[in-house]
């Protein structure tokens, strides 16, 4: 394949997916058809096909995006200088901020969450497992600045983003917006509490 057919498919491919996340928003991903995305494109469902093999294959690679947008943020935030406790709340915070804006706030996009968790997916499994790994290397700088003390760095992390979960997990989001508990600033000073020096 030449480098202009390359270039022309993964631009169709691109298109698929922004009219499939549209039409998700829409109407939901329960309602939408790989017709109706045809149809927005002006091509057919046969085409479609060529390069996505059913719907699942389109929502999986819509949710790929998406989460994809959150590790971009995450990475960043780990990758720039300063004090690891500013910018390990900043990681914090901007994870359950994005998830809240993407998920939470749009019913239908929250459904299409809840059917990738519910059939629990690979693509939300190395997701979880992308954010606990940034999540792990924040904590590494902190123990290389000595702002934190973690002598085991991935019970560290499996242990933050337990705590963080109702901030993190789309789900949790929703179901504990209107519940009792603490907010999200007090439980990040709680996990910065407990990754702090004894001495």
């Amino acid at each position: 394949m030449t480098l202009v057919a390359e270039h022309i498919e993964g631009e169709t491919r691109d298109r698929i997916l922004e009219v499939a996340e549209r039409l998700f928003r829409q109407i939901g991903y329960q309602k939408t058809t790989v017709g109706d995305i045809a149809k927005e494109l002006r091509m057919s469902p046969a085409n479609v096909y060529r390069f996505f093999e059913s719907k699942k294959a389109i929502h999986q690679a819509v949710a790929r995006s998406l989460m994809g947008e959150v590790e971009l943020e995450a990475r960043r935030i780990v990758a720039q200088p300063g004090p690891v406790r500013e910018r390990f709340r900043d990681l914090l915070t901007t994870i359950h901020r994005m998830n809240t804006e993407r998920y939470v706030g749009d019913n239908k996009l929250h459904e299409m969450v809840e059917i990738a968790m519910q059939e629990d997916w690979q693509v939300c499994v190395n997701h979880m497992e992308c954010i606990a790994g940034v999540v792990g290397q924040m904590i590494a700088q902190g123990v290389a600045s000595g702002e934190f003390e973690a002598p085991d760095l991935q019970l560290a992390s499996l242990c933050a983003c337990t705590a963080m979960m109702r901030f993190f997990h789309p789900q949790m989001i929703a179901q504990c917006a209107t519940k009792p508990g603490p907010t999200i600033d007090q439980m990040i000073d709680f996990v910065i509490a407990g990754l702090s020096p004894r001495h």
